[in-house]
């Protein structure tokens, strides 16, 4: 659980969970909004909390390569403003259909399905206008990064496949494709931000990174499968059991809770062995990758 997380690991997630919302806070405040509702609807989606998991990432793998963290504000706000929009897109009718997020009603409970639409699509521009507003000498390697993990090749894509994949029987490794696509992506994308805020795209440390991601985002979304049959819904802040109403296939459904459990436990060891070439730096690192299978929500 949450309490298992070490005391470095703890800090450096409010430090820069306050970094974060601070930094995607200032981008309401002070403005004349030209439509009031659908800002409202944005800022419903996207400042009541969460994990703020994707930012955290980029600060950590930055720092892990000797980023600083103003140079890291930009790329940690983007990927979160991308998470959001999926967030707010994905709890649709047409979608997942879910009336409760962060424990709170989601956008299109509180305010309508075309408000929660609309603020979807703002909040993805956002992030892209956030990202390039700064100056960098790898932006476009940082944009692309951003969106390629969104769209068709990556969170989108796996959105879709998820969406097809309701009441099939799709194997184990068809499931992995799949949130390779829509949990992975955005994780592997978020430590490569912060990564090639640091160093080039070439640098062999960025590719261990890469490895790390990959194991921990998979990891991440068995561990999520496992929460929504053993957790309950005060406690996840969304409802619990909604996959098994949707018949939606899940490791636990195909692996059991105890395959499920072994086969996440055997990722954060690959991530774990992955971060082998950054040393000491990586160490933080390493403790989330094992809060990433040990949270409650």
């Amino acid at each position: 659980m949450v309490a298992t997380q070490s005391s470095q690991l703890a800090v450096l997630r409010r430090t820069s969970t306050a970094r974060v919302d601070a930094t995607l806070a200032a981008l309401f405040d002070n403005r004349q909004a030209v439509a009031p509702r659908l800002e409202a609807a944005m800022r419903h989606g996207l400042l009541a909390g969460g994990k703020r998991l994707r930012p955290l990432l980029v600060y950590m793998a930055g720092h892990a390569l000797g980023a600083k963290d103003d140079a890291l504000d930009a790329p940690a706000a983007a990927i979160e403003l991308i998470h959001a929009y999926s967030l707010i897109h994905d709890d649709l009718p047409a979608m997942d259909d879910d009336d409760l997020r962060r424990g709170q009603p989601t956008v299109h409970k509180a305010f309508d399905e075309a408000s929660a639409i609309l603020a979807g699509d703002a909040l993805q521009a956002l992030a892209f206008e956030v990202l390039s507003s700064t100056a960098h000498p790898r932006l476009g390697n940082l944009v692309y990064t951003l969106a390629g993990a969104s769209g068709r090749d990556g969170m989108v894509a796996g959105q879709a496949l998820d969406l097809d994949a309701v009441g099939g029987h799709p194997d184990v490794d068809a499931l992995a494709h799949m949130h390779a696509h829509k949990t992975g992506a955005l994780i592997v994308a978020a430590v490569r931000l912060g990564g090639l805020v640091a160093v080039a795209d070439d640098d062999p440390r960025l590719n261990a990174l890469t490895r790390y991601a990959a194991a921990i985002g998979l990891a991440f979304q068995i561990h999520d499968d496992i929460l929504d049959v053993t957790g309950d819904t005060a406690t996840l802040g969304k409802t619990s059991g909604a996959d098994a109403a949707r018949a939606k296939p899940t490791y636990p459904s195909l692996l059991g809770l105890e395959g499920a459990q072994r086969k996440a436990q055997s990722l954060i060891d690959e991530a774990i062995a992955a971060l082998a070439p950054l040393g000491e730096r990586a160490a933080p690192l390493a403790d989330l990758a094992h809060y990433m299978i040990e949270r409650d929500h």
